[in-house]
């Protein structure tokens, strides 16, 4: 009876493997990743030293240029970076790791490895192997010499045979058999490998004794005695167990280390990361330990969260979670979890290591839309505080299986790895630049230099401060005709009242009006897809719209229609089979809208969906042909700038790299049409086509293992680019002196969003989010904060911000490019600082114009 339920239960399991490791979704099927066979793997020649220095004792130096010196440890893969200015050397790994008293086990390997890879088995589980444990320990890392550099190529894992190549279980008539065919010295080799079960009635592998010479004579036993494969499913069979032939784990990866000017450029090639197809890697772990501060050491961690943070090194924070994030905010397609969340985006792929005598900057230069920045503090699993990139390369999502009443989840894998090399350039910089605001002034520079920021405006225009306003025309709106439901659409500002509101602002002197007008087109606030533009006749229908055109041209208003390319708000017009994006179980992805009372999904209510980045351009032309009858001068963009995602469609997969690289086609359409562009979000690929940003990054998410908030985003953007934070009648914010003195801190406008009817208009809809934009209730505040900050800004406008600094807690001084300086202090006491009184909430300015 047993025998017979196990001979059903074989297939099953078989067919589960199967099926988990999903044959049609694994690019190592294909042919492109497999890993080779561990015999083919060289050690190749060893590297001629270029040149020694007593500074990088026992590693072989490999290139130099008039800044840099690189130097590599051949029998670790250690790499160290000489400044050649300072005296100052970079280790990839901590030179004293060896001697670290709280690191132990993979903890302390890991200490010593360049790269770390996660992989998945059959059953999705995740298994970590890294370059010291699995490549050096066996001498499976090789060196080449590259133009400015060396390629170091690691090989994980090896063919070598374990004891779990042996049977588990033989039974006494085998044993006896195999007895007879072999020599004394064989005869005690099978002896030791197997011991008698009186329970089984069977001999038992004694995996204990197996190692070594001794595993190497039972190999020899079985050998001799002509063991076959056969005889092992005959044992099976007799004995009622199961055995799998163990598969060989071989992964290979590779990395490339040149120097360029300053910098040490580090890239891990797509083309070299193979593995097997029944183990597709997830994540790689990129030199983690480069750069770290150790437990005596002062300094401090630079990471992108939001507008920037600081975590101390040292800072004793052990009972809280390491600082991990994705950068460009989460992939809407791998989207699970219900609650909504209130972390700020990272919208610049960078990180930062800060030490007293020098800093590290890195910038990832290519897979970013892959990447994760992750740092921890020392006294957690080592003595370290460190920071570094990880980058996906599978993603993996999970598929519910039903048959007979039974119910069993199985991982899916998308169907192809990451189409990109992981590149970060580490930029080293001197004593007097090792400082967050030393770290933002070369990442500008950076981006200056390479078109990652546009190009100032030379014409003369308002010296200003710009005052961002967002009005919401219509919204969708249930009503009922004789008991019997309809939709439609609910006018909130027409274009008629805008003009209204506007002069309205005029009168009270807020000028430099920036208007971003959404719920315009295509059935309200949530519009239907873009595949064409027809404007909503509750708001004024398109002579409306040219009439309004007219007027804002008249009164200097900058005008801003609102669209969003990556969304599909609604479902009508929208066919989610054919272009939604799908997610890994194979269906739409959808986003169900946001209980307030419960701060949660309902999924009682219809979802919008994630669009098809291959949808992307053709929306986004679809766009620029009816605006362009209108001549708008500007457009918004409500998620082009802000959102990046995949589509994992069977057969037709567009991963996070390519829908980025999409969604940069789409802004430079955008950009040829020389619109000016507003856009929420503000993420490092859409800067260069950029004019505006609303909803920038005005704080950090506040994680408890961080410490200070820094300005790092609009230290690097200001003066090539205008932004504000969130409106601030729907912000966080209670306190209006607190708003203004973060706009001066952070050289930010103003920034309101309104509706010209009573709040009430958006009662019971599913807009009640809006719950505080009637104007009335606002304009006459708006016009004294706006007053406030352009009384300090216009002095300082298209000015870069070139200093900041804490003077103490609550008190922070920002310098801007001509000289001017503004020092807030958000305490409700007053404080004084260089002998000048800076009264409670407020603050004061200085500083001469250069």
């Amino acid at each position: 009876m047993r025998k017979a339920r196990i001979a059903l239960w074989l297939p099953v399991l078989i067919a589960g493997i199967a099926l988990a490791g999903c044959a049609d979704s694994n690019v190592a099927r294909s042919g492109a990743n497999e890993a080779p066979a561990a015999a083919q793997f060289t050690k190749g020649q060893p590297l001629k030293a270029a040149f020694t220095d007593a500074r990088a004792a026992g590693m072989k130096g490999v290139a130099e240029n008039e800044r840099l010196r690189l130097f590599v440890d051949e029998s670790t893969g250690a790499i160290a970076v000489l400044n050649k200015e300072t005296g100052e050397t970079w280790y990839s790994n901590p030179p004293e790791q060896g001697k670290d008293p709280l690191a132990s086990g993979v903890n302390k390997a890991n200490l010593s490895s360049q790269l770390k890879i996660d992989y998945y088995n059959n059953f999705g589980q995740v298994n970590s192997i890294n370059t010291f444990t699995d490549s050096v320990s066996h001498k499976q890392i090789k060196f080449e010499p590259i133009p400015s550099g060396v390629r170091v190529t690691y090989q994980f894992g090896t063919a070598v045979k374990s004891a779990a190549d042996l049977p588990m279980m033989l039974s006494s008539e085998r044993i006896e058999a195999m007895l007879g065919k072999l020599d004394k010295t064989g005869q005690r080799a099978l002896k030791i490998a197997y011991k008698e079960d009186p329970d089984k009635k069977a001999y038992v592998r004694n995996d204990s004794a197996l190692n070594g010479l001794q595993l190497d004579r039972a190999f020899k036993a079985f050998d001799d005695a002509g063991y076959t494969e056969e005889d092992l499913m005959k044992d099976m069979e007799e004995l009622h167990f199961t055995q799998e032939k163990p598969e060989p784990r071989i992964f290979l990866a590779s990395i490339e280390y040149a120097l360029d000017g300053g910098s040490l450029v580090a890239k891990i090639p797509a083309s070299g990361i193979q593995y097997p197809s029944a183990y597709p890697i997830g994540n790689i772990s990129f030199l983690s330990f480069f750069g770290a501060g150790s437990s005596k050491e002062k300094g401090a961690i630079f990471v992108p969260d939001g507008s920037g943070a600081l975590i101390h090194f040292n800072n004793g924070k052990k009972q809280y979670p390491a600082y991990q994030q994705p950068v460009y905010g989460e992939d809407l397609t791998m989207k699970t979890t219900e609650d909504a969340k209130t972390e700020q985006a990272v919208r610049l792929p960078v990180f930062g290591i800060i030490r007293e005598s020098g800093a590290i900057l890195g910038i990832i230069e290519e897979g970013a839309a892959a990447a994760a920045i992750h740092a921890d503090i020392s006294g957690k699993l080592n003595s370290y505080n460190y920071v570094y990139p990880s980058f996906n390369v599978m993603n993996k999502g999970e598929v519910t299986l039903q048959a007979n009443g039974q119910e069993r989840t199985l991982p899916r894998f998308q169907e192809q790895a990451m189409k990109t090399d992981f590149t970060v350039r580490y930029a080293f910089l001197n004593k007097e630049e090792a400082s967050y605001q030393g770290l933002a002034r070369y990442y500008q520079r950076y981006l200056e230099q390479h078109g990652g920021l546009p190009k100032p405006e030379t014409a003369a225009g308002t010296t200003d401060t710009p005052f961002y306003l967002q009005l919401v025309g219509g919204i969708a709106k249930q009503k009922h005709v004789a008991g019997i439901p309809y939709r439609t659409i609910e006018p909130l500002t027409t274009f008629e009242q805008s003009e209204d509101i506007i002069n309205q602002m005029k009168s009270r002197d807020i000028s430099n009006i920036k208007l971003k007008y959404s719920g315009w087109f295509n059935g309200g606030l949530d519009h239907e897809v873009p595949d064409h533009i027809s404007v909503d006749k509750a708001v004024g229908g398109s002579n409306g719209l040219r009439g309004f055109l007219s007027f804002t041209q008249d009164q200097g208003v900058s005008f801003f229609p609102d669209v969003a390319v990556l969304t599909a708000n609604t479902g009508k017009g929208f066919n989610e089979n054919a272009n939604a994006a799908r997610t890994l179980r194979g269906v739409p992805a959808a986003l169900y809208p946001l209980d307030q009372a419960l701060n949660r999904r309902d999924r009682d209510k219809p979802p919008s969906y994630v669009v098809s980045p291959r949808l992307t351009v053709s929306y986004t032309e679809s766009v620029l042909k009816g605006l362009k009858g209108y001549q708008t001068g500007g457009i918004s963009l409500r998620d082009l700038a802000d959102q990046l995602n995949s589509d994992y469609r069977k057969h037709n997969q567009l991963d996070r790299t390519q829908s980025e690289n999409l969604s940069v086609q789409a802004l430079g359409s955008i950009s040829q049409q020389n619109l000016k562009v507003m856009a929420d979000g503000g993420n490092a690929y859409a800067l260069p086509f950029l004019t505006d940003i609303t909803n920038a990054p005005m704080s950090g998410s506040r994680f408890k293992i961080e410490d200070e908030e820094i300005p790092f985003y609009q230290m690097v953007i200001r003066g090539s680019i205008d932004y504000t934070g969130s409106p601030f009648n729907l912000s966080t914010y209670t306190d209006e002196r607190q708003y203004i003195l973060k706009c001066l801190e952070y050289g930010a406008g103003v920034y309101f969003e309104w509706i010209h009817e009573p709040n009430d208009k958006v009662k019971d809809t599913d807009y009640n989010d809006l719950y505080a934009v009637h104007y009335k209730q606002w304009i006459d505040q708006a016009a004294e904060m706006y007053r406030e900050v352009n009384d300090v800004l216009k002095n300082v406008r298209n000015e870069p911000i070139t200093g900041h600094e804490k003077l103490g807690e609550g008190v922070f001084k920002t310098v801007y490019g001509n000289g001017i300086y503004v020092i807030v202090n958000y305490n409700r006491t007053d404080v004084t600082v260089d002998g000048q009184t800076v009264k409670a909430e407020s603050y004061l300015t200085g500083g001469v114009q250069s």
